[in-house]
C-alpha cells in the first residue's frame, strides 16, 4: 500500500512497461472488483484522431453553462497528471489518487499472477476514474476521452448516452491500420446500440465505415456538413465567430477563443451534442451554448502564452495537427516572420509534417527532449530541406535564444510538435517568464 501521492504517481508509471494490450478484459475484470462503477455513470464517448481534448472543453463548458457538474477524462495531460481526472475543469485531489491507488493496488496485484496479465497504466487510470466519478466525487455526466483507437480503447466499456468521432487521421498506424478504413473501423468501435453518434470526418471511405457500424447498432447517426452545417465563419480579434444550423435550429455568430476552421467544427460538434443532450437534462439554452462556447480554452492548442513578443505553443503532433496549424497561420499572421521549434515522437511520420512546417517558416530548429520515445533532433534536422534550419539536444536553450531574440511585431515563434514536448514545455515557460520579469 501507499504512504504518499508520490509513491502512488510512481508506481502508477511503472506499469508503462506493460505498453499497449489490445483487448478489454481486464477492464471488466476490474470493473466487476470494483462493483461496476461504469454502470453508475451517465456517460459521453469522444474519439478520433485530432479535436477529441478541444471538443471535450467545449461541451463540459455548455454543459456547466446549464448548472450540471461534469467530469472530464482525458490523455495526456499538459502540466499536472491529476488533469487525467477533473470535475468542472478542477483537477483531482493529490490525496484522492492516493486513495484510488490504494483501492487498485491489490486487484492489479491479484492480476500479475494470472495468465491474463496484470493491467497498463492507461488501465489502472481508466478504472480510477471510473470509481472516483461513480463513489468518492459523484456528477452528473462525465466526459471520455478515447485514449488510443476505440473498438480495444480502455474506455470502451461504457454504454454512453452519445459518442463523438471528431476525425480520423492516419496516426498510429502501426497499431491502428493503415488506411482512412482500417482506422475508422477502429474508432466505430466505440458506437453503441441505439446511442447517437455525431462525426464531423470527411474521407469517402471512414465515413462508410461509420455509418456501416451505426447501422448495425441502430445508432442515429449526425454527420457535419449533412445532418448539420456550419456558415458564415469569420476571424475576428477573438478568435473565430460563425453559424451552426440543423433541420430545427439556427444558432448565429457564435463566438469561440480557439483559432482555426479545424476548432469551428469541433465546436459545431458540442453544440449538436447539446442540443441531442436536451432530454436527459433541464433545457440547455442557447445562452448556455453561446456562453461555453466563448468561455472554453485548451492549453497547448495554439495558445498564445506571451503577447510581446508573440509565442504560440501548439500540439501538432500528427499531418492533420501541422495541416491544422500551419492553416491558422497562414491566414492570421501572413506578414510575420515566423520562427518554429519542433519535436516529435520517433514513431511518428514526420516528413510531411516539417514539409509542411518548411513551407510556412523563416527559420526552424529541430529540438529532442527527455522521453522514452522522443526523435533524434538530427534525424528531423535531416528530413527538411529549409535553407534556414538548425537542430540541438538543448530545447531549453532553443526556445530561450529564439524568445530573447523576438524584438519586433513584425516576428512570432511557434514551439510545436509532440504533446509530451508541449507538457515540458509549459512546465519550463514559468521558469522562464520570471527570469525575464
Amino acid at each position: 500500500m501507499f504512504h504518499s501521492y508520490t509513491d502512488a504517481l510512481n508506481w502508477i508509471h511503472s506499469r508503462l512497461r506493460f505498453g499497449i494490450k489490445p483487448g478489454l478484459t481486464r477492464m471488466e475484470m476490474m470493473m466487476d472488483k470494483l462493483n461496476h462503477p461504469e454502470t453508475k455513470v451517465k456517460t459521453i464517448h469522444i474519439g478520433g484522431t485530432n479535436g477529441k481534448g478541444s471538443t471535450v472543453t467545449y461541451l463540459r463548458n455548455i454543459l456547466e453553462q446549464a448548472g450540471l457538474t461534469v467530469g472530464t477524462f482525458t490523455s495526456p495531460y499538459i502540466e499536472l497528471f491529476n488533469e487525467r481526472i477533473s470535475v468542472n475543469g478542477s483537477p483531482i485531489k493529490d490525496e484522492e489518487i492516493l486513495l484510488l491507488a490504494n483501492k487498485l493496488y491489490p486487484i492489479v496485484e491479484e492480476m500479475d499472477q494470472m495468465d491474463i496479465g496484470g493491467p497498463t497504466e492507461f488501465e489502472i487510470i481508466t478504472a480510477m476514474s471510473f470509481y472516483y466519478f461513480a463513489y468518492i466525487n459523484k456528477v452528473d455526466i462525465v466526459i471520455y476521452e478515447v485514449g488510443l483507437g476505440g473498438r480495444f480503447d480502455s474506455t470502451n466499456i461504457i454504454s454512453p448516452l452519445l459518442s463523438i468521432i471528431t476525425s480520423i487521421g492516419l496516426d498510429h498506424t502501426a497499431i491502428l491500420g493503415e488506411t482512412y478504413r482500417e482506422i475508422a473501423m477502429e474508432k466505430a468501435g466505440i458506437i453503441k446500440h441505439n446511442s447517437p453518434i455525431i462525426a464531423a470526418v470527411k474521407q469517402v471511405e471512414a465515413v462508410e465505415e461509420i455509418a456501416k457500424k451505426a447501422n448495425e447498432e441502430n445508432a442515429p447517426l449526425y454527420l457535419l456538413y449533412k445532418d448539420f452545417t456550419i456558415d458564415n465563419e469569420k476571424l475576428n480579434s477573438k478568435g473565430e465567430a460563425f453559424t451552426v444550423k440543423d433541420a430545427y435550429h439556427r444558432f448565429e455568430e457564435l463566438q469561440i477563443s480557439m483559432f482555426g476552421k479545424h476548432q469551428v467544427e469541433n465546436a459545431s460538434l458540442a453544440v449538436k451534442a447539446a442540443l441531442l443532450l436536451k432530454d436527459n437534462f433541464p433545457p440547455i439554452t442557447e445562452i448556455n451554448i453561446r456562453n461555453g462556447l466563448e468561455q472554453a480554452t485548451w492549453p497547448g492548442r495554439f495558445e498564445i502564452i506571451s503577447e510581446n513578443p508573440l509565442v504560440i505553443l501548439d500540439g501538432a503532433h500528427n499531418i492533420e495537427g501541422v495541416e491544422a496549424l500551419t492553416s491558422v497561420l497562414t491566414n492570421r499572421y501572413p506578414d510575420r516572420n515566423k520562427s518554429i521549434i519542433f519535436a516529435a515522437l520517433s514513431d511518428k511520420k514526420t516528413d510531411k509534417m516539417i514539409g509542411l512546417l518548411d513551407k510556412v517558416a523563416n527559420d526552424i530548429t529541430f529540438v529532442t527532449f527527455d522521453y522514452p520515445r522522443a526523435s533524434n533532433s538530427f534525424t528531423l534536422y535531416e528530413e527538411s530541406k529549409h535553407i534556414n534550419k538548425a537542430h540541438t539536444s538543448d530545447w531549453k536553450r532553443a526556445i530561450t535564444d529564439k524568445y530573447e531574440s523576438q524584438h519586433n511585431k513584425e516576428s512570432m515563434l511557434i514551439i510545436t510538435g509532440s504533446l509530451y514536448f508541449v507538457s515540458e514545455v509549459k512546465k519550463f515557460w514559468k521558469d522562464l517568464k520570471k527570469n525575464h520579469r
